[in-house]
């Protein structure tokens, strides 16, 4: 390392930072990386590298202030670094930048949502009014018409296509596979890659995926709340195939393995890997099922496998669409909550209204607000932004899996949205 403890403190090493290449300089970033996450629980999302790195985290012990000051000490000596390898030294300052601004958060000094967005996940949400919302919340009131209001009607209709317990396992089983199978036609993976899956409670979050590293995740799905029968697509593609199990066994694999960069060896979770992470996986349900397709096979697969009627299936995909155009409310209020405009109350009064939550899953919603902040725009405009990027030109279905698999395999960004 080009820092070294002493009595506990960080001290620049005698070799001039100039003198260092960018391997090393990486090797230090990781370090910095996991000394974080030694204070910051939900920093580090996944590591594979070496055990060394980690035990010299560990023993580091550094407290806020010296992570602050080597994560500047590291900036300057990649301020130094020759063009050769721009893409890659200009990787590492934004997650620098992330870090910088996950220190502040833990410090409890919180900028305003929109800038700690930006400096997090290299973008900012639009931000929409409440008539934004309202003239869907027509549409919807127009396709479940009732004396009720709203969400109440809306939780009683999806109540219908609720998998039922005993059901979950089968049918988010195949639908796992099937995603899995559909990605394969257009992805090769590594022939080792692997999953296991676990039901939990007591989340903030619907479904995540834990890397493990060697192509293997554990993909944990929350059963807090009945799984909808649209969700075990949606889960199984997000978390598993063409999502965060296809992005993070490539990105292992190409960058990692293949050309030794360290820093692809740890995920952490408030930068813009997230954006990239969270958008290709939300985008690749659309890529992986079309439309039609998905209706098709899960009214013909897995209703049946749920035991659910059918009937009402027509329905119930054009109130999902409606629904669809509601997920920036979330952001809307995640920004408010956060910038300390609206009490929790009233955070959970506008998701019931303009999320058409019920007030149980609305409280969920800010428990994660609590835990992930602004990582909440990670799902809506980065899945608005892979698609833009991806669909450009009238891509066929071809170009468009193609497009996405170099987008997860390559060190991709929120700047290469504007090429």
């Amino acid at each position: 390392l080009a820092v070294l403890a002493a009595c506990g403190k960080p001290q620049v090493a005698e070799t001039p930072a100039a003198a260092l290449d960018v391997a090393d300089l990486a090797r230090d970033y990781v370090v910095l990386e996991l000394a974080m996450g030694q204070i910051d629980a939900d920093h580090v999302d996944a590591y594979s590298g070496p055990d060394e790195l980690r035990e010299k985290a560990e023993t580091m012990g550094w407290d806020l202030d010296q992570i602050a000051a080597e994560s500047q000490r590291l900036r300057a000596a990649l301020d130094d670094v020759g063009d050769a390898d721009a893409v890659r030294v200009q990787g590492l300052l934004d997650r620098l930048t992330a870090l910088d601004m996950r220190i502040d958060i833990n410090r409890e000094q919180y900028a305003p949502f929109d800038v700690e967005a930006k400096a997090l996940f290299g973008v900012s949400a639009p931000d929409f009014g409440a008539d934004h919302f309202d003239q869907i919340l027509a549409d919807i009131d127009a396709l479940l018409p009732g004396e009720a209001p709203l969400p109440e009607r809306v939780e009683a209709f999806r109540a219908q296509f609720a998998v039922p317990a005993d059901k979950v396992d089968v049918v988010f089983q195949a639908s796992i596979e099937e995603c899995r199978r559909r990605t394969l036609e257009h992805i090769e993976l590594p022939a080792n890659e692997s999953f296991t899956i676990e039901y939990v409670t007591d989340k903030s979050w619907s479904g995540y995926n834990w890397y493990q590293g060697n192509a293997h995740s554990l993909i944990q799905v929350n059963t807090d709340f009945p799984l909808q029968i649209s969700r075990a697509v949606d889960l199984g593609c997000h978390e598993g195939y063409p999502g965060h199990h296809t992005f993070n066994a490539l990105l292992e694999k190409e960058l990692l393995n293949d050309k030794g960069w360290v820093e692809y060896s740890l995920y952490p979770l408030f930068s813009q890997q997230s954006l990239i992470a969270e958008g290709t996986g939300n985008y690749g349900i659309k890529l992986a099922f079309p439309a039609e397709e998905r209706v098709a096979y899960e009214r013909d697969v897995l209703f049946p496998l749920a035991g659910l009627d059918a009937n009402e299936a027509d329905r119930y995909y054009a109130l999902q669409a409606l629904l669809a155009g509601l997920s920036y409310a979330g952001n809307e209020a995640a920004r408010d909550y956060l910038n300390g405009d609206i009490t929790r109350d009233e955070t959970i009064t506008w998701l019931v209204k303009y999320g058409l939550s019920s007030p149980e899953r609305a409280a969920q919603r800010t428990r994660f607000f609590d835990q992930y902040r602004s990582y909440v725009i990670n799902y809506n405009l980065g899945e608005d932004l892979v698609q833009a990027h991806i669909e450009r030109g009238d891509a066929d279905a071809s170009t468009r899996w193609a497009r996405f698999e170099e987008m997860i395999s390559t060190p991709f960004s929120p700047a290469d949205f504007q090429q």
